[in-house]
Order: C-alpha cells, then sequence, then structure tokens
C-alpha cells in the first residue's frame, strides 16, 4: 500500500492573530510537524526592517527567499521535531507582511493554503502594544499583501483557499477546525488539536522568547468571550495615524472575510 502524499499546509496570517496557537494545535497532531515562520530572516536581510532581536534572528535563519521557498514546496520536512513518528502533515506558518515579490510564484503551487484574518483594529491595537509605537503601516500588519496572496494564490491554483476568521474560530474552535480538517480531507486527530502542553517548544523561532509569552502560558485556545473585546476597549481612541491604517486595512479584511469557510 502506497503511503499518502505528504500534505504541505500554508497558512498566511498577519502579526497580533492566533497563528501561533494555531501552530500549537497542528503540532499537537501525531502526524504533524511545523514550520515557524520560514521566511522572517530573509525579510530582515532584504528590507532592513528594526524588529527585536533582528541580528538573532538573522543569523539564526536562512537569508536567501529563494532557497526557502524551494525548501517550503520541494524539501524534506523537519521530522526531527516529530521524534521520528511518520509524518502526513507538515504546516507552515507564514507571515504576510514576510512577502518578497521577487520570489517567483511556482512554489506556492504544490502547497494548500489557508488565510487567517482578524478584524483590523484589534491587530492594529495589538501591534502598537507590542513594539510600543504607533509609527506603523498596513504593510506592517499585513493586510494589503494578505488580500495580494489570496489573489494570487486563488489565480494560480483555479480555486478560492480557504479563510478563517479569528473571533469565528475562537467562539467554537472545535467547528471550525473539523471544517477546516473536512475541506483538506483529514479525518482523524481533531480532538488532539483543541489543547496541547505549555511552555516553549523546540520548533518555536528564535523570536519566540520576545514575542510567545502568552503562547508559552497556554494550553488550548481562549474562549471568544476571554478575548472579546469590552465596549470600553471598542471604543477606544487611536491616534488618527494609527486610525488611518486601520481605515486602510479594513476593506481587504472585508473582501477576505466574504470567503470564510464557515
Amino acid at each position: 500500500m502506497n503511503e499518502s502524499p505528504l500534505l504541505r499546509l500554508a497558512m498566511w496570517s498577519g502579526p497580533r492573530n492566533i497563528s501561533t496557537a494555531m501552530m500549537r494545535a497542528w503540532e499537537n497532531r501525531p502526524d504533524c510537524v511545523v514550520s515557524d515562520e520560514p521566511f522572517y530572516a530573509a525579510w530582515l536581510s532584504a528590507t532592513g526592517e528594526p524588529h527585536p532581536m533582528r541580528e538573532e534572528v538573522i543569523a539564526d535563519g536562512e537569508v536567501d527567499a529563494h532557497i526557502v521557498a524551494k525548501a517550503m514546496s520541494e524539501g524534506a520536512p523537519p521530522i526531527h521535531f516529530n521524534n521520528g513518528r511518520p509524518v502526513r502533515i507538515w504546516y507552515q506558518k507564514h507571515m504576510c507582511q514576510h512577502w518578497m515579490d521577487e520570489v517567483a510564484l511556482g512554489w506556492l503551487q504544490p502547497l494548500s493554503h489557508v488565510f487567517l484574518i482578524r478584524d483590523p483594529r484589534k491587530v492594529v491595537r495589538s501591534y502598537i502594544k507590542a513594539r510600543s509605537t504607533d509609527e506603523i503601516t498596513p504593510d506592517d500588519v499585513g493586510m494589503p499583501q494578505q488580500a495580494r496572496l489570496f489573489d494570487l494564490i486563488t489565480r494560480l491554483q483555479g480555486k478560492r483557499p480557504p479563510v478563517i476568521d479569528t473571533e469565528a474560530f475562537l467562539n467554537n474552535p472545535r467547528r471550525q477546525l473539523q471544517a477546516l480538517c473536512d475541506h483538506l480531507g483529514i479525518r482523524d486527530h481533531i480532538e488532539s488539536m483543541l489543547s496541547w502542553p505549555s511552555g516553549p517548544r523546540p520548533s518555536d523561532g528564535i523570536w519566540a522568547r520576545h514575542w510567545y509569552e502568552r503562547v508559552w502560558a497556554s494550553a488550548g485556545f481562549e474562549s471568544g468571550d476571554a478575548t472579546a473585546d469590552s465596549m470600553a476597549q471598542q471604543a477606544e481612541i487611536f491616534s488618527p495615524k494609527a486610525e488611518a491604517v486601520i481605515d486602510a486595512c479594513q476593506p481587504y479584511y472585508e473582501s477576505l472575510k466574504a470567503h470564510v469557510l464557515i
């Protein structure tokens, strides 16, 4: 009997979303390994962006984006993270803001793609808090790139990738994961994706100690009630710069939300 082909699953998200928690969920499957933001070092090296731990990230990763793309689409999965167990799913956590136009689109074809979206007001608030500045642009939170990638992949593969909205997902993670796995043709281990051991993982990027404190403390997805904004937060006053970013990102978010899986 032939082994099932490897599912290369690319999850496209912007920052300050549940992308790392989603990575935890997939990594908790016994048949899955993960890659954490494989283009980060290449993007930092190419753009000069002053991110926290910039030099450490570059030193630790691959800085040639073409090599990264080839590895993601054709290379072997990092099975050392799976303790030698059989691997049939390779979950790749990709950040939309790391997209670089100079990388040819062909590497995207063999992958199965999913888009993870979040209300831009919540993304911008969280991003400003994490970076301690409101000197941000729409590209910093990845929404223009995300919408463009969605269109590119739709044209390349001749079908729309599934879209997951964070707030709907957190209101019922089991139902959302079941729907996604059904869409991908995965019929087992759904329950294993709903919780995981807390703490860091060897598969976490070197930047995890700066960004992943909340995920390290988690053992599952927070409920929608726990993450929903209070009325006071919803009415929070942003600087004109931040409001401009939110306004610019809202159409991208709405265009993708129109294609949510459930």
